[in-house]
């Protein structure tokens, strides 16, 4: 076995040695201190100095939690006074697809794909009693999705996979927190000219998704915080399947 030499004085990068940074310029040191800074911002009553009062940290840890429980209650109710007719009629419209023999095709990037996997699931495998739909989602295929962005790009990553298997008939549902995506917004425009009914859910005022003209359904829910959004967008999803799944039953 051939042992790869340095040369003199050069100091391996495991050596430890004093001044060592990481690949991105920054040292080890200077990391923790970040770490530590944005553990602090996130949980400021742990941080507060001396020996920690336990009843004031678990009443301000409580505190915390009920502020966060109104903050997503309220942007649920905002949802639900602004879409509420339009989530109806866009599942009346899905439930149309899925009668006519369509599929829905769900997409969306990092946490935002997790969302349109549980989406597709839902659909998919709703659980005992329920009517299953046909779903996927665009980002589970892994050698599609690492063979698009290394061979072609990450922004045909969605748009490649919707030429290749959306048919009119089918449903289109995209899912961001910032609703700027340039892979999305080009999965939107592939998906409207095949002829698929195209649903956007989005975050803060909707972003770029908000000016797409080939956008049939945009539900944005109007928050600046990821979390948040997130959450209510599990909400608008869980609506549209239950209004759907509602929709095929009365017409069935």
């Amino acid at each position: 076995m051939t042992k790869r030499s340095t040369s003199p004085g050069r100091t391996s990068p495991s050596s430890g040695s004093p001044g060592r940074t990481s690949p991105t310029g920054t040292s080890p040191s200077s990391t923790r201190q970040d770490s530590a800074a944005a553990m602090e911002s996130l949980y400021p009553f742990l941080y507060s100095g001396g020996t920690p009062d336990l009843d004031a940290v678990l009443a301000e840890v409580r505190a915390s939690t009920v502020a966060k429980a109104r903050e997503i209650t309220e942007l649920r109710r905002v949802i639900c006074a602004q879409d509420a007719k339009r989530l109806t009629e866009c599942a009346q419209q899905m439930a149309a697809r899925f009668t006519g023999g369509g599929r829905l095709l769900a997409f969306g990037n990092g946490g935002s794909a997790t969302d349109a996997q549980q989406l597709a699931t839902l659909f998919l495998d709703p659980g005992p009693g329920e009517r299953a739909l046909p779903a996927f989602c665009l980002a589970n295929d892994v050698a599609v999705v690492t063979a698009l962005c290394n061979d072609v790009g990450v922004g045909v990553v969605f748009a490649r996979q919707i030429a290749a298997f959306g048919q009119p008939g089918d449903i289109a549902i995209c899912l961001s927190t910032s609703g700027n995506s340039e892979n999305l917004l080009r999965a939107l425009d592939e998906a409207a000219r095949h002829g698929l009914l195209t649903v956007g859910i989005a975050g803060y005022d909707g972003g770029k998704m908000a000016e797409l003209d080939s956008l049939d359904y945009l539900f944005v829910a109007p928050s600046s915080s990821v979390h948040r959004i997130q959450e209510a967008q599990t909400t608008v999803y869980h609506t549209l399947w239950e209004l759907t799944v509602a929709s095929l039953a009365g017409a069935g």
